[in-house]
């Protein structure tokens, strides 16, 4: 992934930088929800993932929630901003499927800052014992089913791991307001890290969790959340409000966080 600007990444708690797409460039044919490279206003070029695709804005939520917790980790992410999405763009795309996307999706939208000169993770340049431990830990707490050798969801950029594409995690937010708002549910579900790509790379997950766990504070949960957008917030029975999904996002998570024991491969007793 490549953008011809770097800014710092936003402070947890401020709302994601917001800017306009300019040009629609190309499709990245190789997402299931067929993410596409724009430029925008600020001069710098993402993926943009669009809220008009099949699986809906709640996989735009999982991005942000999932990315502005690894960040805050200290792990890499790209910069995350809101792209907005205007139809002259569309009028003039000759690919009708990535028409019919564009003008499903003329609004915010997520964008993901795209790295120059980035390549996908092949395991030549693994992460060191505990980044490993650490990023699986975090897949771990927020259920993320999608890093394994099939899609490892990691680039190496400046040799370094850069993490993306946490759609996937979250999932209970897709069973609301049935099974899925049930917090203490989601902290007893275990986690397979048995096709993780990073599975024997990494240190103990354990020792992981004892470096991060406090980290995970109710005032820093809700501060993450509070950076998605209220447009991609969908109300469900007994959550009609953002206000309440910020919440049970929020409670969801701390209960997980509390519950070790339930989730965390390896050597958490």
């Amino acid at each position: 992934m490549a953008s011809g600007t770097r800014r710092p990444a936003p402070r947890l708690g401020v709302v994601l930088d917001q800017v306009t797409a300019t040009r629609y460039v190309t499709p990245l044919k190789e997402g299931g929800s067929l993410p596409g490279i724009v430029e925008a206003d600020d001069l710098g070029t993402y993926v943009l993932k669009f809220r008009g695709a099949g699986q809906g804005p709640k996989v735009l939520v999982a991005e942000v929630i999932v990315g502005e917790l690894a960040r805050a980790l200290g792990l890499n992410v790209p910069r995350l901003a809101v792209v907005d999405l205007q139809s002259p763009i569309a009028k003039y795309e000759a690919d009708e499927e990535v028409q019919d996307l564009l003008t499903a999706s003329i609004g915010p939208n997520l964008g993901i800052d795209f790295l120059p000169g980035s390549f996908g993770y092949d395991g030549s340049r693994p992460p060191t014992p505990d980044t490993a431990a650490d990023i699986l830990w975090l897949d771990a707490l927020t259920a993320n089913v999608d890093r394994t050798w099939n899609n490892p969801n990691l680039l190496v950029w400046h040799r370094n791991p850069w993490l993306i594409d946490h759609g996937a995690a979250l999932y209970f937010h897709h069973s609301w307001p049935s099974r899925g708002a049930d917090a203490e549910r989601f902290a007893a579900q275990p986690y397979d890290a048995s096709t993780h790509v990073l599975r024997d790379v990494g240190s103990s997950p354990g020792a992981a969790h004892e470096r991060h766990a406090h980290t995970l504070s109710r005032d820093l949960l809700t501060d993450v959340v509070e950076g998605v957008p209220e447009v991609w917030l969908e109300p469900a029975p007994g959550l009609d409000t953002p206000a309440a999904l910020r919440t049970a996002y929020v409670e969801h998570l701390l209960a997980r966080v509390a519950r070790p024991q339930a989730w965390l491969p390896g050597d958490v007793s």
